[in-house]
């Protein structure tokens, strides 16, 4: 039997003493490195995400994987995770950063641009927090612009490639809030798209705003980039209109799940022609033997570990 998601989402859920609101800290950004001085991949095979707990893991650890011809082997990294929290006061939805992701956007020179210079894309993923606000309960599309706002002004701010949504563990209805609703998801994305319309923006498949993807004749598939699969060594299909260049079917969590599964989802993603293969919890170890299972299959390659 597969285990739902992932242990991930315990320290940074329930980060609720952190610096509370959208504390953007005092480093100014200009934005991502300039995409000329980025390389130009030469593999051949499907994108590979990582997710990285930066409460415990530092983001450069995805720089740190190449193939044998020189490439990354990760594509795109996954900051987990800002939260959506709630204001009682105000009765509003905000961003809010713990200590440890503040850290890294703080520290975007050292933790951000390198992975950028490499060519990785790197983005943030926001999470909710027990407090009952969550991407699907949003009372108005005036509120879901403004938290919208709030999430493209941080990629703005912190030169980030994106902003990657995971409804979990909002407690919808938790201080008063609404329960999700039909408008509100495809509100804040539809939002979101207007206001970063070169950015990424991902979807972690699951939720309540996951299965609420059209309202008022809006579809917002074809406003992702990218969907995946939330369940860690199994194979499903995300349920959304997009290609399959776009979908990840194939999950897996490195150090947890066997080589041989790891290998034989990135077989069955070639095979049927998807184009992403999502990892999760990249640590600080020699990982080399686990990414290699995934990495022979997708790009005919060993994985090497530089430190």
């Amino acid at each position: 039997m597969f285990t739902l998601v992932r242990n991930r989402v315990r320290t940074a859920a329930l980060a609720l003493s952190a610096v509370a609101a959208l504390a953007f800290g005092t480093t100014t950004t200009t934005g991502a490195t300039d995409a000329a001085a980025a390389p130009v991949p030469t593999k051949q095979g499907p994108i590979s995400v990582a997710y990285v707990e930066v409460n415990n893991h530092s983001m450069l650890n995805v720089g740190k994987y190449t193939l044998a011809g020189g490439d990354n082997v990760f594509d795109v990294a996954v900051i987990f995770a800002a939260n959506i929290n709630y204001d009682t006061g105000t009765k509003t939805a905000y961003l809010h950063f713990n200590e440890n992701v503040q850290r890294v956007l703080d520290n975007a020179a050292t933790q951000i641009r390198p992975l950028q210079q490499k060519g990785i894309k790197v983005v943030l993923s926001v999470l909710g927090n027990h407090q009952g606000a969550g991407f699907a309960n949003f009372p108005t599309q005036q509120a879901a612009s403004a938290f919208a706002g709030q999430l493209s002004d941080a990629v703005a701010r912190y030169g980030l490639d994106g902003i990657d949504f995971d409804d979990e563990y909002a407690a919808y209805g938790n201080n008063g809030t609404g329960q999700p609703n039909d408008s509100s998801f495809v509100h804040l994305v539809t939002a979101l798209r207007a206001n970063m319309p070169d950015k990424i923006i991902s979807l972690y498949n699951i939720g309540p705003a996951a299965s609420r993807l059209s309202y008022g004749g809006v579809d917002l598939s074809s406003k992702f980039d990218y969907a995946w699969n939330p369940y860690y060594g199994s194979w499903q299909v995300p349920r959304i209109a997009l290609p399959k260049s776009k979908l990840s079917p194939a999950a897996v969590e490195i150090g947890r799940t066997s080589q041989t599964t790891s290998a034989d989802l990135a077989r069955r993603t070639v095979s049927e022609g998807y184009g992403v293969y999502l990892t999760y919890n990249l640590d600080g170890s020699d990982r080399s033997a686990d990414v290699s299972a995934f990495t022979r299959q997708l790009y005919g390659s060993d994985a090497i570990y530089t430190p």
